[in-house]
């Protein structure tokens, strides 16, 4: 099997539960922490892996405590990928409406995707639409005009 650069892989099924999605949350980012990304990056993946979990709980598995949400998570000196999958029928993301859209201003549906892709360096759907996969990788230092720890 070739060696990918990985320094920590998490593979874990939850219940449709938020405390729960939240503990994985944490074991991630001190991962994140412990391989020394910088905290603009850890910040980013927080957020995107918050409305990922709470997206697949909430709307794909409607909190039905029978149904489960699977997370797995590899994390390497400059990439982290994740993907969360949840048991609920899906969704078409393209047919969630744009947020930033003025008539969408006052609706609250579609900012955890917009976070989701702003936040990541890349945002992708399986077919059904009940998991999401999602990849960042590390911001250079100074690099970019990216903002960076001071």
């Amino acid at each position: 099997m070739p060696d990918n650069g990985w320094i920590w892989t998490l593979e874990q099924r939850i219940a449709s539960d938020t405390g729960e999605g939240r503990e994985v949350v944490s074991r991630i980012l001190a991962a994140l922490a412990a391989a020394d990304w910088a905290e603009h990056d850890i910040f980013a993946v927080h957020l995107a892996m918050e409305e990922a979990l709470v997206n697949a709980i909430k709307h794909g598995n409607h909190r039905d405590p029978s149904k489960t949400v699977e997370v797995t998570c590899r994390i390497s000196k400059d990439r982290v990928q994740v993907q969360v999958t949840d048991e609920g029928a899906g969704f078409d993301p393209t047919l969630v409406p744009d947020p930033t859209d003025e008539e969408n201003l006052e609706i609250p549906s579609g900012r955890g995707l917009m976070l989701m892709r702003c936040y990541m360096t890349s945002v992708q759907f399986n077919a059904r639409g009940n998991q999401v996969s999602m990849e960042k990788l590390r911001t250079p230092p100074n690099g970019n005009g990216k903002a960076t720890d001071e």
